[in-house]
């Protein structure tokens, strides 16, 4: 017998503040985070200079070196979002988290660059010099799952989405999942990314990054005929999923329920999106949510600001929830959080669907013609009471998510 799955926790450390009033705030501003990377402007060849930090945040006191050790900012993010999640969840100290029933799912697109450098030094210098037992744990696919286990004695499954752009997603869908089948009575489910210059390399080689370095202010502009790529930006996002009962039975607050979640792949080019892959998805969601799309009231869309991302995306979208849908990207905000944006993105839908308000796409001015004509988002953001959302993603490789929450 499927289970229904609760939220009931939540930890955020994102470009827009790490709590939702904060977010909530800085979203109603209408202005994005992004800023010059002074640091960056000393690359020979990279075009871009432009990110979204993450907001500044405390290390908690028993974050020693001892506990740290393992962990570089990617990890060190997803494992402080973690702790708070069960902190916001009432489950911390709770034996539910080390009994193996609680299990984490988590993604990020890679580990600490930092880490990797060590190892690339190691291979030019043809010497071992400056690499320690904890440098590979630092720089694997998995250091943030791994790390957040480790330190919460978690004694569960763990699930690694290193899926690049969809890793928060599939961290978050994946989870459902395991609760939904009863495989797990809970999980820790989210996605991490720290900002470096080398992830902004990658898509800098693509042509895919915004180059409006004296006007940071102006860009990421998704869905807009101006907009000329991405603005990287960085954070994490975790959320605690619970099997319902469990979750009633000991009074917990439930932030919504997830009810539908599809994945799929497009089986044809690494990095050129499938716009009917990416509709398959969301009707995988809405099945698995047993919805028609009308029952949508809202659709917080990846949008990239890329040029065929954006096109394909749109596509897909009208396709599957038609031009009566309110769609906006609160990537506009916070630039392409990565591997966090999945989960971060998902939160922040489940919090403006209980506020009944949705953020408009900022520095969207005139719809590029070649994009599918949606119910955009824009100027003061749209007032509405709605049961469901759906957050999408997407990602290299073809990898297509899509998630539907329930008000509660």
């Amino acid at each position: 017998m499927n289970r229904r799955v609760a939220i009931t926790g939540v930890g955020a450390i994102s470009p827009l503040g790490n709590d939702w009033p904060t977010v909530r705030d800085r979203l109603h501003e209408f202005r994005n985070a992004v800023a010059i990377v002074e640091d960056w402007q000393q690359y020979e060849g990279l075009n871009t200079n432009l990110g979204a930090a993450a907001a500044p945040f405390d290390l908690p006191a028993h974050f020693d070196r001892k506990t740290t050790r393992s962990m570089g900012r990617v990890a060190l993010m997803a494992t402080i979002t973690a702790e708070r999640a069960l902190i916001d969840a009432g489950l911390l100290n709770d034996p539910l988290v080390k009994s193996g029933r609680m299990g984490v799912s988590y993604g990020s697109s890679s580990g600490s660059p930092s880490a990797l450098a060590e190892f690339l030094r190691m291979l030019t210098n043809k010497r071992t010099e400056g690499i320690n037992a904890t440098t590979y744990i630092k720089m694997m696919s998995h250091t943030a799952p791994v790390n957040i286990g480790v330190y919460l004695g978690v004694k569960g499954r763990v699930i690694t989405t290193s899926s690049a752009c969809t890793s928060g997603s599939q961290g978050v869908g994946y989870a459902y999942e395991a609760v939904k089948s009863g495989k797990q009575t809970a999980m820790i489910a989210g996605g991490a990314e720290e900002l470096d210059v080398t992830q902004a390399a990658i898509f800098d080689t693509l042509y895919a990054t915004s180059c409006r370095n004296e006007q940071p202010s102006t860009t990421p502009r998704p869905f807009d005929k101006d907009r000329d790529g991405l603005v990287l930006g960085e954070g994490a996002g975790t959320l605690i999923l619970e099997e319902w009962d469990h979750a009633v039975a000991r009074g917990a607050r439930i932030y919504a329920e997830i009810v539908g979640f599809g994945t799929n792949s497009d089986g044809t080019h690494i990095t050129f999106p499938n716009s009917e892959m990416m509709q398959a998805a969301m009707r995988l969601a809405l099945e698995d949510a047993n919805l028609s799309p009308e029952a949508v009231g809202y659709v917080n869309a990846h949008g990239t600001a890329t040029d065929h991302g954006d096109i394909a995306e749109s596509k897909a979208t009208l396709a599957v929830y038609g031009d009566k849908t309110p769609v906006s990207s609160l990537k506009s905000y916070m630039g392409h959080t990565l591997g966090a944006c999945g989960a971060l993105e998902a939160w922040m839908s489940v919090e403006m669907m209980r506020d009944g308000w949705f953020s408009p796409t900022v520095n969207l001015t005139e719809v590029d013609p070649r994009c599918a004509p949606l119910d955009y988002v824009t100027g003061e953001g749209r007032m509405a009471q709605c049961e469901y959302v759906v957050s999408n993603n997407f990602a290299f490789g073809g990898i297509n998510t899509s998630l539907v929450f329930k008000r509660v």
